[in-house]
């Protein structure tokens, strides 16, 4: 009885303080995951165990919430009642704010599915109070030094993770060796998805390995890795030249890749020979592997959905994901880039938008975006020359201007303003045909509210 009282306690305040933080604009806030667990500590075991069908949880660097978003609008649009951590709470206590959120005011829970986005550190002490059935692994670069340090903390932390979670299915991007290496050393079963291209020439990186890797040597034995196709960090078709470790082959492909308007590419899928075709209205080659991955993923729990490509067409990825606002007859594109690889992914599509461009690049180091700014150095600015013009700002504008510096551009051309709203002020009264707005943690929500207040003053 009293277990009872403490659940209903638990998830009452919970909603009450949700509602409360929805009126002051709080995006994904953690604050009634925490009160919740005060109040009854084995809240989230409790919710997650009425889960009727799979818990599925992403983790990975980069993606997991555009993928995590992708696997919650296939379930919702089959019908499926779904418990999702949408705007990207990725912690614990944001994780029991969403389950308390979906949960009745009695402590019920009505849900056929949980897709769960998780931070990599997290992982495991999640799993001290749920049991994933599924579990997706995006990639693993490099991303905030002062928090993860160098990769193999998120690699021993993601391995502990999956050694409590053995029986969950693993769907790994069999493109990343880490990931390879990860699922070639544990007792779980693991599905691989990547990308099969015949042309890699053709696809971001131009077959020429020349961004900073982290997994570039073989885990295994410590040889550099040495790749048929490369496509961008040390992401691509790869072998050790020593030991023998390779790229699995993938339970899931994209082949046939088309990114001249939008994606457009073939899933194949090797148990049965199957092959769909998905297409949607986004940029970046790196949505092919956040399709993919959730596509495994349905696969794997029993769903096939014939209806993939109209749900890609209404979705709307989350903010800061190659968003797209219009001001002053221009477009303007807002994406969160955080490490080098998402900066360099970034700086892929920007090239590869044929529009006359400029781009305003804009870095905090605040604590939620680390402090330690030095993987700037690591992103390839260099690629940005014939870029109509280019703006740094943010709390380390001056910072970005020795790095542009560095760079070789002409200090002349390069404009600074430690304000935003300038910089894309100035940005706009170029001529230019699309702004490219590239952010990092902190800066994303107000900035996104600028542009927004900025394309309604268009529209009035």
């Amino acid at each position: 009885m009293l277990h009872a009282l403490r659940r209903f306690l638990a998830v009452t305040m919970g909603k009450i303080l949700i509602m409360t933080g929805k009126l002051f604009g709080k995006h994904g806030s953690a604050a009634p995951g925490k009160l919740a667990v005060r109040i009854a500590p084995d809240i989230l075991r409790h919710l997650a165990s009425q889960v009727r069908r799979e818990i599925i949880v992403v983790c990975g660097t980069n993606g997991k919430t555009t993928t995590n978003n992708f696997i919650y609008s296939l379930l919702h649009a089959g019908g499926h009642k779904v418990v999702c951590n949408r705007l990207g709470a990725n912690m614990l206590y944001g994780v029991v704010t969403a389950f308390v959120s979906a949960a009745k005011p009695s402590g019920r829970l009505d849900a056929d599915y949980a897709c769960i986005e998780l931070d990599e550190l997290s992982a495991a002490g999640v799993f001290e109070h749920l049991t994933p059935d599924c579990m997706v692994i995006t990639n693993l670069f490099r991303d905030q030094l002062d928090r993860y340090g160098e990769i193999d903390i998120a690699i021993n932390s993601l391995t502990r993770a999956v050694t409590m979670a053995e029986d969950a299915t693993l769907i790994l991007n069999a493109d990343d060796p880490l990931l390879a290496e990860m699922g070639k050393q544990c007792k779980s079963q693991c599905v691989y998805f990547g990308v099969n291209s015949e042309q890699p020439g053709n696809l971001p990186g131009g077959g020429v390995a020349s961004e900073a890797k982290e997994g570039r040597f073989c885990r295994l034995c410590g040889a550099e890795l040495e790749y048929e196709a490369y496509y961008y960090s040390q992401i691509g078709r790869y072998a050790c030249p020593d030991c023998g470790f390779a790229r699995p082959g993938p339970d899931y492909t994209a082949e046939n890749i088309d990114l001249g308007s939008g994606i457009a590419f073939d899933v194949c899928t090797a148990s049965t020979g199957g092959v769909e075709n998905i297409t949607a209205d986004y940029r970046g080659f790196y949505n092919i592997y956040n399709i993919l991955a959730a596509y495994a993923a349905l696969r794997q729990c029993g769903i096939v959905s014939d209806y993939i490509n109209e749900v890609l067409a209404l979705f709307r990825p989350q903010i800061g994901r190659m968003e797209t606002f219009a001001v002053r007859g221009k477009k303007v594109i807002l994406n969160l880039s955080k490490n080098p690889a998402g900066f360099n992914q970034a700086i892929s599509t920007l090239i590869a938008d044929e529009r006359r461009k400029s781009a305003v690049l804009v870095i905090n180091d605040n604590e939620q975006d680390g402090t330690d700014i030095s993987w700037l150095w690591d992103v390839d600015f260099e690629r940005l020359h014939g870029v109509s013009d280019i703006v740094v700002s943010g709390l380390r504008a001056k910072d970005m201007l020795l790095r542009m510096k560095y760079a070789r551009f002409d200090m002349d051309s390069v404009y600074i303003d430690p304000q935003v709203k300038k910089a894309i002020d100035f940005a706009l009264s170029g001529d230019c045909e699309v702004v490219y707005v590239l952010v990092n943690y902190t800066a994303l929500f107000s900035t996104q509210a600028l542009l927004k207040k900025m394309e309604r003053a268009n529209k009035s």
